[in-house]
């Protein structure tokens, strides 16, 4: 059996590489000063534990300073100030990327120079030049394009030289990163697609970029498009305070990008330098190009680029220290912190949902939707997507069949709301008292509860529930109707459902591609957004107060009724767990981290709007690691029979949907041993 890992609570023993983007003060045409300047941020990075800086295009030399990079006089002191910041690195540990020219072979090269801990590991030419509008680069550089396989002298050393070059760290998996520079970036074919087909996750662009109206939108659009596109993070930074003016202005724009979502972002337009930090998921890139079978095709279609590029190795040296977390992490990750997204991801989930099954009342022709609502959130939810789907057809809502079922356990509030909801949308509701049938069931089967024994077990929960899918299948043959699933996502990761005759089938599981902590958050947007009428708003807002139950096990003594949350952990939590296993493949040491990032601070962080105060808590490592052993075992040993036979039901998050047919497929007779044993790796307290 694993141990538990010393090193737990460092971002480097779970995949992750802090990046820094550098806005350094510029002095236009001092070279000796502009290495002070990006040593000074050097040293910065180092004391915040950054393992890459990515300065901006030409920092050490000035980039605006025209034929002055043609004087031998400003080689020779740029040299000197490339070989200053070498030196002045020796016992640093970032890696840094720093923009100068390159005398070579009577060619002056716009170039990335890489030096780590005193070492100067490879220098990279700029492949494109502008030339046009106000750029004259072709007048004092050559460009880098088929430069490849060579070396420079710089000193006594040969150096790697060309534009096929990616740096990997020996000790630290996933640091591989590679570098290009500004124009490079605007390119239709930029050298970096090349690199991350090769098998770079992280791309670094040093550019100067001079600011126009328009240009920062620019910037990081291509950052959000071609992090997405590669399968990588994009660290960008560009030319800042101090830059000559005589006909351009700077605006020091720096960012860092991963799959599409800006982690980090500067100031821009400011007088001080500034270092931009974020901590890049090198094992989130790696799984989403595992995943990814495009990318790989590309590679092939590419000629597989990894056979055409030299790979640096150096020695990093990562202290695995405990240095905090560089990067926001959601806790609810199907849920959006930002409002404007919140309300649009709504939007497309509950027209999803409602397409969904509309499609499949046309193409089953039934006459009529039977539902059962027990007042509960997912009955709740499966029945206003239902009214819209027949609002939209232009089908009387009345041909939606409701039936609430009370058993031995049902609350009068949520029998309330059941009949509230159902008379406010104008459906046809009904009421079918289960406890007779379920009495006669408990008899014949000899269960104690029918001789009068407090026994609520298993089967006593499992009568109710397969009597109640029981009858609403004969109803719908009986009415001309399919029955709508009510069940979540959240639910059949648990399996927690009645299997067969249960909650676990129906003809169309409307709800199956929505987790439980979503489903919560649609239910909001419809009464923000008027989607129903006052009334209904009302009864919505009073379904969103109740406790989370499935009404099967009497009240006890004290009056507590049965709290799903109780049995099998907070929906927040499940949730959590369930995307970074489905969508991410995450170990549990990872996923236990991440939480505890995420819910380990009431205070810190961000909440989605909408989230009532009292259920803004937190959760300790050792309530983390408690849900997150349950969750494993229920996900991977027990649930998937459930899940191998589920009716059909639109996906509605990339996060991920369940169905055999779609994003997950596994064998029901597995085990959750592996995930055990590697959950061992987390601390106990």
């Amino acid at each position: 059996m694993s141990r538990p890992d010393k090193h737990f609570h460092s971002i480097h023993a779970h995949g992750f590489v802090r990046v820094a983007a550098a806005t350094p003060i510029a002095t236009a045409g001092d070279p000796a000063r502009n290495a002070e300047a990006a040593l000074e941020l050097a040293k910065e990075a180092d004391a915040a534990g950054v393992d890459l800086v990515v300065y901006p295009e030409l920092n050490i030399s000035s980039y605006a300073v025209d034929d002055l990079h043609l004087q031998d006089g400003f080689i020779a002191s740029t040299e000197a100030a490339i070989a200053a910041v070498v030196a002045g690195s020796a016992k640093l540990k970032p890696v840094l990327l720093v923009g100068a020219p390159l005398l070579r072979n009577g060619r002056l090269y716009n170039c990335c120079y890489v030096i780590a801990r005193g070492r100067l590991l490879g220098i990279v030419p700029k492949s494109f030049l502008p030339n046009y509008r106000e750029y004259y680069e072709k007048r004092w550089f050559a460009p880098g394009v088929g430069l490849t396989g060579l070396s420079v002298e710089i000193g006594d050393e040969s150096v790697p030289f060309g534009t096929d070059l990616l740096f990997a760290a020996s000790d630290l998996p996933g640091f591989v990163f590679a570098a290009e520079i500004c124009e490079d970036y605007w390119a239709p074919t930029p050298p970096s697609t090349q690199a991350a087909l090769a098998g770079a996750l992280i791309l670094c662009n040093l550019s100067a970029s001079n600011i126009v109206i328009g240009k920062a939108r620019e910037r990081a659009l291509l950052a959000a498009a071609h992090s997405a596109r590669t399968c990588s993070a994009y660290a960008f930074a560009a030319s800042g305070p101090g830059e000559s003016t005589t006909d351009l202005s700077w605006d020091g724009q720096a960012f860092i990008y991963e799959l599409g979502d800006e982690l980090a972002a500067s100031s821009r337009f400011s007088a001080t330098a500034e270092l931009t930090i974020a901590d890049v998921d090198t094992g989130r890139l790696r799984a989403e190009r595992m995943r990814f079978g495009t990318f790989n095709d590309a590679a092939a279609a590419a000629g597989h680029p990894e056979t055409r590029t030299r790979r640096v190795s150096f020695d990093h040296k990562p202290a695995f220290a405990d240095i905090g977390l560089k990067r926001a992490v959601a806790r609810f990750p199907f849920v959006p912190d930002d409002p404007a997204r919140l309300d649009e991801d709504c939007y497309e989930a509950f027209n999803i949902q409602v397409e969904g099954l509309s499609k499949r009342v046309s193409a089953s022709r039934a006459k009529r939707l039977v539902i059962g609502v027990s007042g509960g959130l997912d009955s709740t939810h499966a029945l206003i997507v239902a009214a819209k789907a027949f609002d939209r057809l232009g089908r009387s809502r009345a041909d939606i069949l409701g039936f609430t079922m009370p058993g031995f356990a049902t609350g009068a509030d949520t029998k309330g709301n059941a009949w509230a909801l159902m008379d406010a949308l104008g459906i046809t509701g009904a009421e079918i008292d289960i406890r007779p049938a379920a009495t006669r069931m408990l008899e014949d089967m000899d269960h104690p509860f029918a001789g009068g024994e407090p026994v609520y077990d298993v089967t006593f929960e499992n009568v109710q529930a397969g009597l109640r899918t029981d009858y609403l299948f004969r109803l719908a043959n009986q009415r001309e109707g399919i029955v709508v699933g009510t069940g979540d996502l959240s639910e059949l990761a648990l399996g927690w459902c009645t299997y067969g005759v249960g909650d676990q089938m129906s003809h169309y599981a409307v709800n199956a591609g929505v987790p439980k902590t979503l489903i919560q958050f649609l239910i909001r947007w419809c009464i923000q957004t008027s989607q129903y009428d006052a009334a209904t708003d009302e009864v919505l807002a009073r379904i969103l107060g109740t406790e989370i139950s499935p009404e099967l096990v009497p009240a006890g003594a004290d009056g507590a009724i049965q709290s799903t949350e109780a049995k099998i952990g907070p929906y927040a939590l499940n949730d959590f767990f369930l995307h970074h296993i489905v969508r991410w493949g995450m170990d549990p040491a990872k996923i236990a981290f991440l939480a505890l990032k995420a819910w380990g601070d009431a205070e810190a962080g961000e909440w989605p709007l909408g989230v009532p105060e009292a259920q803004r808590v937190a959760y300790d490592l050792p309530t983390i690691r408690h849900w997150l052993e349950r969750f494993l075992f229920r996900f991977f040993q027990i649930s998937q029979f459930k899940r191998s036979a589920i009716p059909n039901g639109p996906k509605v998050s990339t996060g991920g949907a369940l169905s055999p047919r779609g994003d997950w497929r596994a064998p029901s007779d597995g085990t959750a041993a592996p995930w055990l044993a590697a959950l061992e790796r987390v601390p106990k307290s």
